[in-house]
């Protein structure tokens, strides 16, 4: 049987590391491969390498900080206001029919990188969830992380 979608389990399946990947991200500027979309001096928007689906975004303070009690006041409100801008761009671009939104806030919660804080923004369409994680062992997504990319970056 061929897998469609492989990147999660490359994720799962990845050794642990003491690097945090929104740090890396945070102070990667704008190098090729860099899957930041926008940057602001307190917080970045940045496509999940390892999507739920097309879409998938991350909304994290630049600041390496895990509890949202932590968080300054400047940084809660951009945090809100980018996750704002980030659910504009992707109705402009991909038309979702609603989205998921949250955080996992601890290790016991299911935070992949319990400390730095991060929303996720999961953009989604009736039927998007069929058979073929269930029966074919695959996820389908429409389109490359890269098109992805392209598609939402002219619009932050």
């Amino acid at each position: 049987m061929e897998r469609l979608f492989r990147q999660r389990m490359d994720y799962l399946r990845s050794a642990p590391s003491d690097e945090c990947f929104l740090c890396a991200d945070a102070s990667a500027g704008d190098l090729p491969g860099s899957l930041v979309l926008y940057r602001t001096d307190l917080c970045l928007v940045v496509l999940n390498r390892f999507p739920y689906n097309t879409g998938h975004l991350l909304i994290s303070p630049l600041r390496h900080v895990g509890a949202l009690e932590d968080l300054t006041t400047e940084e809660r409100s951009e945090v809100m206001e980018l996750t704002l801008r980030a659910i504009e761009a992707l109705k402009a671009s991909m038309s979702p029919e609603g989205f998921n939104l949250g955080a996992n806030l601890g290790a016991a919660a299911g935070a992949g990188v319990p400390g730095h804080l991060h929303m996720h923004l999961v953009p989604r369409w009736s039927g998007d969830t069929n058979f073929m994680p269930v029966v074919g062992e695959s996820k389908v997504l429409p389109e490359t992380l890269e098109q992805t990319y392209t598609r939402l970056r002219s619009l932050f």
